[in-house]
């Protein structure tokens, strides 16, 4: 099986539609159109017995010609609104997990197949209060592949923290991608957007103006950036949107420390790229004999499980992942894909899958006892994966940072009518059966998140307080510094939401 987990759309979306002065609430009106619903029986939680496989594939505005991402004839055929919706509820009905506490719903209440998708869903609480499921989400299909295989979508190459919501609003540049727009333009981290196309971030009414330049719609979109950096000066940028290819591994660093070298890594994304590069990041570690890894996955919402697998076994020793469990995926009742225990099971993946390095070579291993991650909200689904396995075999796994974001579950994403939806079908436990954290793995050391220094700097805050934590077994003390000053309550002590798609943010496993 081929992996890839996220976080979900409430993250991302949430990050955009948080700007907004007024809330709209949409897609819970209107009826069905666009034709007549299969005949259906209604079970007893509202759905239904129809097969998902009847109704696949019967689309009201059906595609033509050939895929070509799979090199063969789209299998659309011509249908409805209604027949889609019908899929949609079928499918729910059969592979979602808490598929028994999705409420009774009609599908004419709901203009569109992904506004009815949308709402069906567990509408039970975490521990904490959160939602259950706050990761349903759809994308287009078309758009959903290509991030996932080649980790390309539309942007200027800037990642941006969302620190403030409401007004007074504060948006800030997390990192720049190499090669992109933002980089070329020397957008650094810790930069704060202050205005875009001569709209006031701070306390701008118009909202609509403010998402249309953060997140673009299509490549060869101009805006106008009004930029403040840490010292205080100010510019403008004018960016072009274009198709950016993302670099999920970044400053590969080798740190020297008085008790032994020490590895630092800025992992992003579990995309398939990433595959050859933690390999070569791991062979230029061993090269250098370090004796500790630093992995920063503060932003990493999550990509393939297969990556996720090959990071861990490449992180751990022999003895730790050798005939032991990385994930075992657990599915309701059904067992909607008809999987044998063995097909539930993904170990620690000791040769590389071909995601972007030849298939079936043996992966180097570093043989660690304990590795530190720098976590926060935005560490996600396959990351959590990361941590949860290696403690399930022995590892010890410090997290320094803030509480990551709470996804033990993921999907096998489905595409119908080229809409590619992901409804929650597993949860994922370690080799001791634990996948309990809906509400996140707590910090070893609670450090805000620190915009006034570069990502991998010895002085960035999070670093530093996993370099001290090494040598000393103790928390730092939080300190506050001129680079602090001003800074808000999201900076100080919760982490900052990223203005990123949901595709970015998930745990998904293709189908086997």
């Amino acid at each position: 099986m081929k992996g890839y987990r996220t976080m979900g759309p409430a993250r991302s979306a949430a990050a955009v539609a948080m700007l907004a002065v007024v809330a709209v609430l949409a897609g819970c009106g209107g009826g069905g159109g666009g034709g007549a619903a299969l005949p259906l029986t209604l079970a007893a939680n509202g759905g239904t017995t129809l097969a998902s496989s009847s109704a696949a594939g019967q689309c009201a505005a059906p595609r033509f010609g050939v895929d070509p991402d799979t090199g063969a004839a789209f299998p659309d055929q011509p249908g409805s609104v209604a027949t889609e919706k019908s899929w949609v509820r079928a499918w729910i009905d059969e592979t979602y997990l808490w598929f028994d506490e999705v409420p009774p719903l009609q599908a004419a209440d709901f203009a569109t197949p992904i506004d009815y998708f949308g709402a069906l869903k567990t509408p039970r609480l975490t521990a904490s209060g959160l939602p259950k499921d706050r990761f349903h989400f759809t994308q287009d299909t078309a758009d959903y592949r290509a991030f996932s295989q080649g980790g390309i979508e539309v942007g200027y190459g800037m990642e941006l923290a969302l620190l403030s919501a409401v007004p007074p609003r504060d948006v800030r540049v997390a990192y720049t991608e190499p090669g992109t727009p933002a980089s070329q333009a020397a957008i650094g981290r810790g930069e704060k957007v202050i205005a875009i196309d001569g709209i006031d971030v701070v306390a701008g009414a118009d909202v609509a103006g403010l998402n249309a330049g953060l997140v673009p719609a299509r490549e060869g979109e101009a805006h106008s950036f009004r930029l403040r950096a840490t010292d205080g000066s100010e510019r403008t940028v004018s960016l072009m949107s274009a198709r950016i290819t993302r670099t999920p591994v970044q400053n590969a660093t080798t740190l020297t420390t008085p008790s032994g070298s020490v590895g630092y890594l800025l992992f992003n994304d579990h995309t398939a790229t990433a595959e050859a590069l933690l390999i070569a990041a791991v062979n230029q570690f061993k090269r250098d004999n370090i004796v500790d890894l630093v992995i920063d996955m503060r932003y990493n919402g999550g990509g393939l499980l297969d990556i996720a697998s090959e990071l861990a076994y490449m992180v751990g020793s022999p003895a730790a992942t050798t005939g032991t469990v990385f994930e075992r995926l657990q599915f309701n009742s059904k067992n909607p894909f008809r999987l044998t225990a063995a097909q539930m099971t993904m170990p620690f993946r000791s040769t590389s899958r071909g995601l972007s390095s030849p298939a079936g070579q043996p992966l180097p291993q570093l043989g660690l006892s304990r590795v530190t991650v720098l976590a926060g909200r935005d560490t996600c689904s396959a990351s959590e994966s990361v941590v949860n396995s290696l403690r399930g075999v022995g590892v010890t796994v410090n997290l320094i940072g803030d509480t990551t974001c709470g996804k033990p579950y993921g999907f096998f994403p489905e595409d119908n009518c080229g809409t590619t939806y992901f409804a929650i079908q597993f949860q994922g436990v370690n080799q001791q059966g634990f996948g309990d954290y809906g509400d996140g793995f707590a910090p070893t050391c609670a450090v805000a998140d620190d915009f006034g220094h570069a990502l991998g700097d010895p002085a960035e805050a999070r670093l530093a307080a996993a370099l001290s934590f090494r040598a000393t077994g103790a928390c730092p003390v939080q300190r506050t510094s001129k680079a602090d000053a001003g800074r808000t309550k999201a900076e100080t002590g919760d982490m900052p939401y990223l203005i990123r798609p949901p595709a970015r943010e998930n745990r998904i496993i293709t189908r086997p």
